[in-house]
Protein backbone atom coordinates (compact mmCIF):
# COMPACT_ATOMS: atom_id res chain seq x y z
CA UNK A 1 0.00 0.00 0.00
CA UNK A 2 0.95 3.29 -0.92
CA UNK A 3 1.38 4.96 2.51
CA UNK A 4 1.85 8.57 2.07
CA UNK A 5 -1.23 8.47 -0.75
CA UNK A 6 -3.25 7.25 1.48
CA UNK A 7 -2.61 9.61 4.79
CA UNK A 8 -3.09 12.62 2.01
CA UNK A 9 -6.11 11.02 0.86
CA UNK A 10 -7.86 10.41 4.53
CA UNK A 11 -6.74 14.28 4.99
CA UNK A 12 -8.49 15.45 1.58
CA UNK A 13 -11.70 14.34 2.60
CA UNK A 14 -11.61 14.99 6.01
CA UNK A 15 -15.57 17.16 6.93
CA UNK A 16 -13.05 19.32 9.22
CA UNK A 17 -13.86 22.82 9.06
CA UNK A 18 -11.14 25.50 9.84
CA UNK A 19 -9.25 28.29 8.42
CA UNK A 20 -7.04 26.38 6.28
CA UNK A 21 -9.85 25.06 5.04
CA UNK A 22 -10.92 28.55 3.91
CA UNK A 23 -6.99 29.12 1.61
CA UNK A 24 -7.91 25.61 0.33
CA UNK A 25 -10.98 26.51 -1.35
CA UNK A 26 -9.58 30.10 -2.37
CA UNK A 27 -6.26 28.02 -4.05
CA UNK A 28 -8.64 26.24 -5.82
CA UNK A 29 -10.44 28.92 -6.89
CA UNK A 30 -7.34 30.19 -8.45
CA UNK A 31 -5.98 27.66 -10.04
CA UNK A 32 -9.58 27.11 -11.85
CA UNK A 33 -9.63 30.81 -12.58
CA UNK A 34 -6.12 30.69 -14.12
CA UNK A 35 -7.24 27.98 -16.24
CA UNK A 36 -10.01 29.36 -17.21
CA UNK A 37 -8.22 32.40 -18.71
CA UNK A 38 -5.36 30.15 -20.67
CA UNK A 39 -7.89 27.99 -21.81
CA UNK A 40 -9.63 31.18 -23.02
CA UNK A 41 -6.93 33.03 -24.37
CA UNK A 42 -5.42 30.16 -26.29
CA UNK A 43 -8.92 29.41 -27.92
CA UNK A 44 -9.51 33.02 -28.91
CA UNK A 45 -5.41 33.89 -29.95
CA UNK A 46 -5.83 30.46 -32.18
CA UNK A 47 -9.12 31.89 -33.41
CA UNK A 48 -7.48 35.38 -34.36
CA UNK A 49 -4.99 32.98 -36.78
CA UNK A 50 -7.09 30.75 -38.18
CA UNK A 51 -10.18 33.53 -39.41
CA UNK A 52 -7.97 36.06 -40.49
CA UNK A 53 -5.19 33.99 -42.07
CA UNK A 54 -8.39 32.29 -43.73
CA UNK A 55 -9.72 35.41 -45.16
CA UNK A 56 -6.47 36.42 -46.66
CA UNK A 57 -5.92 33.10 -47.98
CA UNK A 58 -9.46 33.12 -49.70
CA UNK A 59 -9.07 36.36 -51.61
CA UNK A 60 -5.54 35.62 -52.30
CA UNK A 61 -4.87 32.00 -52.77
CA UNK A 62 -1.80 30.49 -50.75
CA UNK A 63 1.02 31.11 -53.68
CA UNK A 64 1.52 33.79 -56.12
CA UNK A 65 3.60 32.81 -59.35
CA UNK A 66 4.87 36.20 -61.03
CA UNK A 67 7.60 36.59 -64.01
CA UNK A 68 11.14 36.93 -62.46
CA UNK A 69 11.11 40.65 -63.53
CA UNK A 70 7.91 41.35 -61.28
CA UNK A 71 8.59 44.57 -59.13
CA UNK A 72 6.34 44.82 -56.36
CA UNK A 73 4.22 47.82 -57.36
CA UNK A 74 0.91 48.75 -58.37
CA UNK A 75 0.03 46.64 -61.75
CA UNK A 76 1.20 43.34 -62.59
CA UNK A 77 4.00 41.69 -65.50
CA UNK A 78 2.44 39.82 -68.10
CA UNK A 79 3.04 36.30 -68.56
CA UNK A 80 1.75 33.58 -71.11
CA UNK A 81 -1.16 31.29 -70.13
CA UNK A 82 -0.06 28.94 -72.02
CA UNK A 83 2.09 27.27 -69.45
CA UNK A 84 2.99 23.35 -68.88
CA UNK A 85 1.84 23.48 -65.08
CA UNK A 86 -1.73 25.75 -66.38
CA UNK A 87 -4.35 24.19 -65.41
CA UNK A 88 -2.87 20.92 -64.36
CA UNK A 89 -1.38 22.17 -61.09
CA UNK A 90 -4.43 21.14 -59.82
CA UNK A 91 -4.63 17.91 -60.12
CA UNK A 92 -1.68 17.32 -57.99
CA UNK A 93 -2.18 15.15 -55.18
CA UNK A 94 0.86 15.63 -53.21
CA UNK A 95 4.65 15.25 -53.04
CA UNK A 96 7.43 13.64 -51.36
CA UNK A 97 10.16 15.67 -50.17
CA UNK A 98 13.45 15.56 -47.43
CA UNK A 99 14.10 18.83 -46.14
CA UNK A 100 15.49 20.94 -43.46
CA UNK A 101 16.21 24.87 -42.22
CA UNK A 102 13.57 25.76 -45.15
CA UNK A 103 15.94 24.20 -48.25
CA UNK A 104 13.66 20.90 -49.26
CA UNK A 105 14.60 18.02 -51.90
CA UNK A 106 12.40 16.55 -54.02
CA UNK A 107 14.68 13.44 -55.34
CA UNK A 108 14.75 11.24 -52.25
CA UNK A 109 12.30 9.33 -49.94
CA UNK A 110 11.20 11.44 -46.92
CA UNK A 111 8.16 13.41 -45.79
CA UNK A 112 4.96 13.04 -47.83
CA UNK A 113 2.76 16.89 -47.68
CA UNK A 114 -0.81 16.46 -46.40
CA UNK A 115 -2.61 17.54 -49.26
CA UNK A 116 -2.24 18.78 -53.20
CA UNK A 117 -2.65 21.67 -55.07
CA UNK A 118 -6.46 22.85 -54.59
CA UNK A 119 -6.96 25.37 -57.31
CA UNK A 120 -5.02 27.62 -59.98
CA UNK A 121 -6.61 30.62 -61.66
CA UNK A 122 -5.46 33.51 -63.55
CA UNK A 123 -5.48 37.15 -62.99
CA UNK A 124 -3.89 40.86 -63.30
CA UNK A 125 -3.83 44.25 -61.55
CA UNK A 126 -4.32 47.29 -62.67
CA UNK A 127 -4.92 50.95 -61.07
CA UNK A 128 -8.41 53.02 -61.81
CA UNK A 129 -10.24 55.69 -60.31
CA UNK A 130 -13.86 55.45 -58.83
CA UNK A 131 -16.22 58.21 -59.98
CA UNK A 132 -19.70 58.64 -59.53
CA UNK A 133 -22.00 62.04 -59.40
CA UNK A 134 -20.54 63.25 -56.03
CA UNK A 135 -17.25 61.49 -56.01
CA UNK A 136 -13.99 59.91 -56.71
CA UNK A 137 -11.81 57.25 -55.30
CA UNK A 138 -8.92 55.40 -56.43
CA UNK A 139 -9.14 52.05 -56.56
CA UNK A 140 -6.93 48.72 -57.57
CA UNK A 141 -8.60 46.48 -59.82
CA UNK A 142 -8.46 42.74 -59.87
CA UNK A 143 -8.88 40.60 -63.22
CA UNK A 144 -10.53 37.46 -62.74
CA UNK A 145 -11.95 35.21 -65.12
CA UNK A 146 -14.10 31.79 -65.31
CA UNK A 147 -11.02 29.82 -63.38
CA UNK A 148 -11.79 31.62 -60.21
CA UNK A 149 -12.69 29.67 -57.39
CA UNK A 150 -15.74 31.40 -56.12
CA UNK A 151 -16.21 28.91 -53.78
CA UNK A 152 -14.07 30.42 -51.17
CA UNK A 153 -15.04 34.24 -51.63
CA UNK A 154 -19.07 33.99 -52.30
CA UNK A 155 -19.33 33.64 -48.40
CA UNK A 156 -18.22 37.18 -48.20
CA UNK A 157 -20.57 38.30 -50.76
CA UNK A 158 -22.84 40.23 -48.70
CA UNK A 159 -25.14 41.44 -51.29
CA UNK A 160 -25.77 41.38 -55.04
CA UNK A 161 -24.36 38.06 -57.06
CA UNK A 162 -21.08 36.97 -58.58
CA UNK A 163 -19.82 38.81 -62.16
CA UNK A 164 -20.38 36.42 -65.14
CA UNK A 165 -18.45 36.49 -68.22
CA UNK A 166 -20.11 36.50 -71.63
CA UNK A 167 -18.16 35.10 -74.76
CA UNK A 168 -18.94 37.47 -77.27
CA UNK A 169 -17.76 40.46 -75.35
CA UNK A 170 -16.18 41.88 -72.07
CA UNK A 171 -18.35 41.53 -68.75
CA UNK A 172 -19.35 45.08 -66.88
CA UNK A 173 -19.54 43.69 -63.98
CA UNK A 174 -17.63 45.04 -60.90
CA UNK A 175 -17.67 43.62 -57.52
CA UNK A 176 -16.48 46.16 -54.99
CA UNK A 177 -16.32 45.94 -50.90
CA UNK A 178 -18.66 47.53 -48.79
CA UNK A 179 -16.40 49.74 -47.30
CA UNK A 180 -16.14 51.32 -51.06
CA UNK A 181 -20.35 51.11 -51.37
CA UNK A 182 -20.71 52.79 -48.52
CA UNK A 183 -18.15 55.80 -48.77
CA UNK A 184 -19.12 56.33 -52.05
CA UNK A 185 -22.94 55.86 -51.57
CA UNK A 186 -23.12 52.69 -53.69
CA UNK A 187 -25.72 49.77 -54.44
CA UNK A 188 -26.15 47.03 -56.48
CA UNK A 189 -27.53 47.54 -59.95
CA UNK A 190 -25.73 51.39 -59.66
CA UNK A 191 -23.50 52.20 -62.56
CA UNK A 192 -20.61 54.06 -62.29
CA UNK A 193 -17.66 55.29 -64.22
CA UNK A 194 -13.70 53.98 -63.85
CA UNK A 195 -10.90 56.16 -65.29
CA UNK A 196 -7.57 55.00 -66.10
CA UNK A 197 -4.70 56.37 -67.53
CA UNK A 198 -3.13 54.60 -69.95
CA UNK A 199 -0.01 55.94 -72.14
CA UNK A 200 -0.80 59.26 -70.36
CA UNK A 201 -4.41 59.15 -71.80
CA UNK A 202 -7.32 59.45 -69.81
CA UNK A 203 -9.85 56.23 -70.57
CA UNK A 204 -13.19 55.92 -69.48
CA UNK A 205 -14.99 52.34 -68.86
CA UNK A 206 -18.74 52.26 -67.58
CA UNK A 207 -19.29 49.57 -65.33
CA UNK A 208 -22.60 48.14 -63.17
CA UNK A 209 -22.13 46.75 -59.30
CA UNK A 210 -22.96 43.24 -59.87
CA UNK A 211 -22.46 43.01 -56.38
CA UNK A 212 -20.86 43.82 -52.72
CA UNK A 213 -18.62 41.64 -51.03
CA UNK A 214 -16.85 42.23 -47.41
CA UNK A 215 -14.20 40.27 -45.67
CA UNK A 216 -13.23 42.47 -42.73
CA UNK A 217 -9.77 43.18 -43.53
CA UNK A 218 -10.61 47.13 -44.25
CA UNK A 219 -7.22 48.32 -45.56
CA UNK A 220 -7.59 45.72 -48.77
CA UNK A 221 -11.51 46.19 -48.72
CA UNK A 222 -11.13 49.94 -49.87
CA UNK A 223 -8.49 48.84 -52.04
CA UNK A 224 -9.19 46.49 -54.20
CA UNK A 225 -12.70 45.89 -57.04
CA UNK A 226 -12.76 42.85 -58.85
CA UNK A 227 -13.67 42.68 -62.51
CA UNK A 228 -13.72 40.99 -65.77
CA UNK A 229 -10.01 39.76 -66.70
CA UNK A 230 -10.24 40.99 -70.12
CA UNK A 231 -10.80 44.56 -68.98
CA UNK A 232 -7.47 45.03 -67.23
CA UNK A 233 -5.42 43.09 -70.14
CA UNK A 234 -7.30 45.56 -72.96
CA UNK A 235 -6.48 48.60 -70.61
CA UNK A 236 -2.54 47.32 -69.85
CA UNK A 237 -2.70 46.43 -73.84
CA UNK A 238 -1.71 42.66 -73.47
CA UNK A 239 -3.69 39.77 -75.77
CA UNK A 240 -5.85 37.34 -74.41
CA UNK A 241 -3.28 35.05 -74.20
CA UNK A 242 -1.10 37.62 -71.27
CA UNK A 243 -1.77 37.78 -67.50
CA UNK A 244 -0.52 39.00 -64.69
CA UNK A 245 -0.15 36.01 -62.93
CA UNK A 246 -1.07 32.69 -60.86
CA UNK A 247 -2.93 32.46 -57.55
CA UNK A 248 -2.50 28.56 -56.49
CA UNK A 249 -4.55 27.59 -53.62
CA UNK A 250 -3.53 24.11 -51.48
CA UNK A 251 -5.23 21.85 -49.34
CA UNK A 252 -3.36 22.27 -46.24
CA UNK A 253 -1.71 25.43 -45.06
CA UNK A 254 1.30 23.45 -43.26
CA UNK A 255 2.85 22.97 -46.82
CA UNK A 256 2.88 26.27 -47.93
CA UNK A 257 6.91 26.61 -47.97
CA UNK A 258 7.25 23.21 -48.72
CA UNK A 259 4.69 23.99 -52.05
CA UNK A 260 6.73 27.35 -52.49
CA UNK A 261 9.91 25.88 -52.82
CA UNK A 262 8.75 22.87 -54.82
CA UNK A 263 7.04 25.18 -57.57
CA UNK A 264 9.92 27.79 -57.87
CA UNK A 265 13.02 24.57 -57.73
CA UNK A 266 10.71 22.24 -59.61
CA UNK A 267 7.80 23.29 -61.48
CA UNK A 268 8.14 26.63 -63.17
CA UNK A 269 10.29 28.07 -65.78
CA UNK A 270 13.46 30.02 -64.93
CA UNK A 271 11.50 33.37 -65.97
CA UNK A 272 8.72 32.39 -63.19
CA UNK A 273 8.96 31.97 -59.32
CA UNK A 274 6.55 31.21 -56.56
CA UNK A 275 5.80 33.57 -53.90
CA UNK A 276 4.08 32.96 -50.77
CA UNK A 277 0.98 35.28 -49.31
CA UNK A 278 3.51 35.37 -46.39
CA UNK A 279 6.14 37.73 -47.85
CA UNK A 280 3.71 39.45 -49.85
CA UNK A 281 1.55 41.04 -47.53
CA UNK A 282 3.87 40.92 -44.21
CA UNK A 283 1.97 43.18 -42.11
CA UNK A 284 -1.02 41.30 -41.35
CA UNK A 285 0.98 38.48 -40.30
CA UNK A 286 3.65 39.79 -37.90
CA UNK A 287 0.85 41.06 -36.68
CA UNK A 288 -0.76 37.71 -35.63
CA UNK A 289 3.31 36.23 -34.81
CA UNK A 290 2.81 38.75 -32.23
CA UNK A 291 -0.33 37.13 -30.63
CA UNK A 292 2.05 34.20 -30.31
CA UNK A 293 3.69 36.70 -27.49
CA UNK A 294 0.63 37.54 -25.74
CA UNK A 295 -0.63 34.09 -25.41
CA UNK A 296 2.75 32.98 -24.08
CA UNK A 297 2.79 35.82 -21.25
CA UNK A 298 -0.47 35.05 -20.22
CA UNK A 299 -0.02 31.44 -20.01
CA UNK A 300 3.27 32.17 -17.92
CA UNK A 301 1.07 34.94 -15.41
CA UNK A 302 -1.30 32.66 -15.02
CA UNK A 303 1.20 29.16 -14.35
CA UNK A 304 2.92 31.87 -11.95
CA UNK A 305 -0.65 32.99 -9.77
CA UNK A 306 -0.94 28.91 -9.08
CA UNK A 307 2.25 28.52 -7.94
CA UNK A 308 1.65 31.18 -5.65
CA UNK A 309 -1.06 30.12 -4.34
CA UNK A 310 -0.36 26.92 -3.88
CA UNK A 311 2.85 27.63 -2.04
CA UNK A 312 0.64 29.28 0.35
CA UNK A 313 -2.15 26.77 0.77
CA UNK A 314 0.56 23.95 1.38
CA UNK A 315 2.78 26.00 4.01
CA UNK A 316 -0.71 26.55 5.93
CA UNK A 317 -1.73 23.10 5.38
CA UNK A 318 1.76 22.02 6.79
CA UNK A 319 1.80 24.21 9.72
CA UNK A 320 -1.99 22.92 10.76
CA UNK A 321 -0.72 20.01 10.59
CA UNK A 322 2.40 20.06 13.03
CA UNK A 323 0.99 17.65 15.27
CA UNK A 324 0.33 14.75 12.77
CA UNK A 325 4.09 15.22 11.46
CA UNK A 326 5.78 14.72 15.03
CA UNK A 327 3.22 11.80 15.03
CA UNK A 328 4.61 10.20 11.89
CA UNK A 329 7.94 10.99 12.63
CA UNK A 330 8.01 9.50 16.14
CA UNK A 331 6.89 6.18 14.47
CA UNK A 332 9.97 6.31 12.35
CA UNK A 333 8.64 7.64 9.09
CA UNK A 334 10.96 9.44 7.23
CA UNK A 335 10.95 13.06 5.86
CA UNK A 336 10.61 12.19 2.57
CA UNK A 337 7.44 9.85 2.97
CA UNK A 338 6.23 12.81 5.08
CA UNK A 339 6.82 15.30 2.00
CA UNK A 340 4.63 13.08 -0.39
CA UNK A 341 1.85 13.21 1.86
CA UNK A 342 1.48 16.90 1.09
CA UNK A 343 2.47 16.58 -2.42
CA UNK A 344 -0.24 14.34 -2.84
CA UNK A 345 -2.73 16.71 -1.19
CA UNK A 346 -1.58 19.48 -3.25
CA UNK A 347 -1.92 17.42 -5.85
CA UNK A 348 -5.88 16.79 -5.50
CA UNK A 349 -6.24 20.12 -4.87
CA UNK A 350 -4.71 20.91 -7.94
CA UNK A 351 -6.58 18.45 -10.06
CA UNK A 352 -9.93 19.93 -8.72
CA UNK A 353 -8.72 23.65 -9.76
CA UNK A 354 -8.09 21.82 -13.13
CA UNK A 355 -11.37 19.99 -13.56
CA UNK A 356 -13.69 23.41 -12.28
CA UNK A 357 -11.36 25.67 -14.58
CA UNK A 358 -11.88 23.13 -17.81
CA UNK A 359 -15.47 22.81 -17.28
CA UNK A 360 -16.31 26.93 -17.16
CA UNK A 361 -13.25 27.76 -19.92
CA UNK A 362 -14.55 25.50 -22.24
CA UNK A 363 -18.12 26.12 -21.54
CA UNK A 364 -17.13 29.95 -21.85
CA UNK A 365 -15.73 29.40 -25.39
CA UNK A 366 -18.56 26.47 -26.64
CA UNK A 367 -20.73 29.47 -25.79
CA UNK A 368 -18.86 32.47 -27.53
CA UNK A 369 -18.42 30.08 -30.10
CA UNK A 370 -22.14 29.15 -30.69
CA UNK A 371 -24.01 32.77 -29.83
CA UNK A 372 -20.84 35.26 -30.12
CA UNK A 373 -21.60 37.42 -27.55
CA UNK A 374 -18.27 38.57 -27.46
CA UNK A 375 -18.25 41.39 -30.00
CA UNK A 376 -15.12 43.61 -31.60
CA UNK A 377 -14.62 46.75 -33.39
CA UNK A 378 -13.81 44.79 -37.13
CA UNK A 379 -11.95 47.92 -38.20
CA UNK A 380 -9.53 47.12 -35.40
CA UNK A 381 -9.45 43.95 -34.96
CA UNK A 382 -10.48 42.54 -38.82
CA UNK A 383 -13.49 40.84 -36.98
CA UNK A 384 -16.88 41.41 -35.64
CA UNK A 385 -17.11 38.87 -33.27
CA UNK A 386 -13.98 37.30 -30.93
CA UNK A 387 -13.13 33.99 -32.97
CA UNK A 388 -12.80 31.02 -30.67
CA UNK A 389 -10.88 27.49 -31.98
CA UNK A 390 -10.55 25.04 -29.65
CA UNK A 391 -8.26 22.85 -29.55
CA UNK A 392 -8.19 20.24 -27.36
CA UNK A 393 -4.42 18.95 -27.02
CA UNK A 394 -3.14 22.25 -26.43
CA UNK A 395 -5.89 22.40 -23.62
CA UNK A 396 -4.81 18.79 -22.38
CA UNK A 397 -0.50 19.59 -22.41
CA UNK A 398 -1.76 22.99 -20.40
CA UNK A 399 -3.33 20.71 -17.76
CA UNK A 400 -0.51 18.78 -17.92
CA UNK A 401 1.82 21.18 -17.85
CA UNK A 402 0.28 23.70 -15.13
CA UNK A 403 -0.05 20.39 -12.60
CA UNK A 404 4.07 19.54 -13.46
CA UNK A 405 5.31 22.51 -13.24
CA UNK A 406 3.41 23.99 -9.80
CA UNK A 407 4.45 20.33 -8.20
CA UNK A 408 7.65 20.84 -9.25
CA UNK A 409 7.93 24.11 -7.42
CA UNK A 410 5.98 22.94 -4.29
CA UNK A 411 9.08 20.67 -3.45
CA UNK A 412 10.66 23.43 -1.89
CA UNK A 413 8.27 25.10 0.65
CA UNK A 414 7.23 21.11 1.43
CA UNK A 415 11.03 21.13 2.80
CA UNK A 416 9.21 22.98 5.51
CA UNK A 417 8.49 19.32 7.25
CA UNK A 418 12.13 18.46 7.86
CA UNK A 419 12.24 21.63 9.89
CA UNK A 420 9.60 20.19 12.43
CA UNK A 421 10.82 18.63 15.47
CA UNK A 422 8.42 15.64 17.10
CA UNK A 423 9.00 16.81 20.61
CA UNK A 424 8.34 20.33 20.30
CA UNK A 425 5.38 19.27 17.83
CA UNK A 426 3.75 16.58 20.27
CA UNK A 427 3.93 19.67 22.58
CA UNK A 428 2.21 21.85 20.76
CA UNK A 429 -1.67 22.26 21.66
Amino acid sequence: MNFPYFIAKKVSFSGKKNFSRLILRIAIVAIALSMTVMICATSLIQGFKQEITAKIFDFWGHIHINDNNYIRSAESKPININQDFYPSLADLEGVDYAGTNGVYDFLGEGQRTKGGIEHIQRFGLKEGILETSEDIEGIMLKGIWKDYNWDVLERYIIDGEVITFPDDAMSRDILISNSTAKRLQLKVGDKLTVIFVNKNQEVKRRMSICGIYKTGLEEYDKRFALVDLRQVQKLLGWSEEEVGGFEVYIDNIDDLDVYRYYLTEEVLPLKLFAESIRFKFPGIFEWLELQNINEVVIIILMIIVSIINMITALMILILERTKMIGVLKSLGEHDWQIRKIFLYYAAYIIGLGLLWGNLIGIGLCLLQKQFGFVTLSEQDYYLSVAPIALNFFTIFCLNIGTMFITLIFLIIPSYLVTTIQPVEALRFK
